[in-house]
C-alpha cells in the first residue's frame, strides 16, 4: 500500500510533526510511504527524518537554496483554497494552491493523509476519485473558528474519513456535523516505548511539560505546588517548555514563582527533545490544562513510569488515565484539588511506585505498532467498501462540490459587501 501525509512544515517542531513522523515510520515497515512537506525552511528536518520515509517539499523557503520560492509572483497572492478559518492561511498563497495542486492530481498514492484542517480541505477539493482521501484531526472540533466548522461541515463530505484523536471529539464529528458516507474514527496518537529504564518513583521531583501558553494553566500549577511545598519542603518541580516569541507568559510565570516563593522549589527549564531522559528523573507528572486534544505529555510520562495528576478537561485525559489505578483526574480549576491529589502521592511511597508501574503497564496500549495497525485496518475497510458503492461515491462527490462552490460564493460575496462597506465609509 502506498500512503502519504501531508504536513504543514515537516522540518519544525510540533506534536502534529512528531506524531505523523511516529505512525509513518511504523507504517513504513510494510508499506510505501511518503511525507510531503508543504514547506521547507531549513536542510534537515528538526525531529529528524523517520526512518525508511519518503520526503518531499512543495514550496522552498531555504533563503540558501537555489529553488527558494520567497520570490515568486504567487507567494504574495492570498490563497484561495486553503480556507481562512484555518489559522494558518496567512502563510498560505496562490503558489500554494498551484503546488499542492499539482501534487494531488497525481499523488501515486493508495492513501492521501491531510494532518490539518486546511489540508484537509485542501484534499476534499483537489483529490478526484482514487486515492483513499482520510482527514485527520489533531486538535478538536470546539477549538476551531465558526469559520472553519461551518468550512468543514461543507467540505469534509468528500473525503473518506475523519480521524479523530479522542473518542470525545470523534463523538462531536458525528452528533453536530453532517457528513453522512464519511466514516468518523477515534485513534489516538501513539508514543514509542521507552529506551530508557522507567523512573523508580523515589526521586523528589514532580514533571510538567507543555507550551507555555494561557491554556496549559502552569500558574494553577505554580499555587497549587506553593501548597505541597508548605507541607513538604523536600520536593520540587520542573517545568519544561517554551513560549510565544513575546515571552509574557514565561515572564509572568516567573513572577509568580517569586511572588509565591517558589525560587528554590520550581525550574522553568525551557523546551527538552527528547523529553524521556527528563521523565524519568522525576516521579509525579502533574497536567493543569483546561484543555487537551489528546494529551501526548500523559503518555510519554506513563511510558516512563510516572504516575499523573491531570484535570479532568476536554479531551484527552479521562480517556488515557485510569482515575485511582495510574494516575488522579481532579477538576478543571481546581488548585485545591491539584494539590491534594500531589500530596496524596508525595506522602505514599508505596501507593506512588505501584501506581508509576501501572501507568507505564496500561500506556503500553498506545504503542506505534498497535496504533498503526488500526490505521492500516481502517484503510483496508474503506478501500473494500469502495467496490460496492462507486454510484454513490459519484453522486456524493457531486453534491458535495456544488455545496462546496456555494460556500464559496457566499464567503466571496461576503467579502465584497464589506469592501464596499469600508470604501463607502472611507469617501
Amino acid at each position: 500500500m502506498k500512503i502519504s501525509f501531508i504536513l504543514h512544515n515537516a522540518y519544525g517542531i510540533g506534536g502534529t510533526i512528531r506524531t505523523t513522523f511516529t505512525l509513518a515510520e511504523t507504517l513504513a515497515q510494510q508499506h510505501d510511504v511518503e511525507i510531503v512537506s508543504v514547506f521547507r525552511h531549513l536542510d534537515r528536518p528538526t525531529l529528524g527524518a523517520p526512518v525508511g520515509v519518503r520526503m518531499r517539499h512543495l514550496v522552498d523557503l531555504r533563503k540558501n537554496s537555489q529553488d527558494y520560492d520567497g520570490g515568486h509572483p504567487e507567494h504574495a497572492m492570498p490563497a484561495g483554497v486553503f480556507p481562512r478559518g484555518d489559522n494558518r492561511h496567512r502563510q498560505y498563497s496562490r503558489l500554494t494552491d498551484t503546488r499542492i495542486a499539482r501534487y494531488l492530481k497525481d499523488p501515486e498514492a493508495d492513501v492521501v493523509i491531510g494532518t490539518r484542517p486546511g489540508l484537509n480541505v485542501h484534499i476534499a477539493r483537489q483529490v478526484r476519485r482514487g486515492p483513499l482521501r482520510i482527514g485527520q484531526e489533531h486538535l478538536t472540533l470546539d477549538s476551531h473558528s465558526g469559520r472553519l466548522r461551518r468550512e468543514i461541515g461543507h467540505r469534509y463530505g468528500l473525503l473518506d474519513a475523519v480521524t479523530t484523536v479522542s473518542e470525545a471529539d470523534a463523538e462531536a464529528y458525528r452528533s453536530r456535523l453532517r457528513l453522512p458516507g464519511v466514516r468518523i474514527e477515534a485513534i489516538p496518537n501513539s508514543v514509542p516505548e521507552p529506551r530508557l529504564p522507567a523512573s523508580d518513583s523515589t526521586a523528589k521531583w514532580v514533571i510538567a511539560a507543555g507550551r507555555l501558553t494561557e491554556t496549559k494553566r502552569f500558574d494553577l500549577l505554580l499555587r497549587a505546588f506553593a501548597q505541597v511545598v508548605a507541607v513538604r519542603p523536600d520536593w520540587r518541580l520542573r517545568i519544561y517548555g517554551s513560549g510565544d516569541a513575546s515571552g509574557d507568559e514565561k515572564g509572568a510565570l516567573r513572577a509568580l514563582i517569586n511572588e509565591l516563593g517558589l525560587y528554590n522549589n520550581v525550574l522553568l527549564m525551557g523546551p527538552a527533545n527528547p523529553m524521556e531522559p527528563e521523565w524519568v528523573k522525576g516521579s509525579i507528572a502533574a497536567v493543569t490544562s483546561r484543555l487537551e486534544s489528546f494529551g501526548m505529555s500523559l503518555v510519554e510520562a506513563m511510558r516512563s513510569g510516572l504516575t499523573v495528576v491531570s484535570t479532568d478537561c476536554p479531551h484527552g485525559p479521562r480517556e488515557i488515565i485510569r482515575d485511582g489505578v495510574d494516575g488522579r483526574l481532579v477538576p478543571v480549576g481546581d488548585a485545591g484539588a491539584v494539590a491534594a491529589a500531589l500530596l496524596g502521592l508525595v506522602e505514599n511511597d508505596e501507593l506512588r511506585r505501584s501506581m508509576g508501574q501501572a501507568a507505564r503497564r496500561n500506556a503500553a496500549r498506545f504503542d506505534p505498532a498497535l496504533i498503526a495497525a488500526r490505521h492500516e485496518a481502517l484503510f483496508t475497510e474503506l478501500a473494500a467498501g469502495r467496490g460496492g458503492a462507486r454510484r454513490h461515491s459519484v453522486l456524493r462527490d457531486g453534491l458535495g462540490r456544488a455545496g462546496g462552490t456555494l460556500l464559496g460564493t457566499s464567503y466571496a460575496l461576503g467579502s465584497r459587501i464589506a469592501g464596499a462597506v469600508r470604501t463607502g465609509r472611507a469617501a
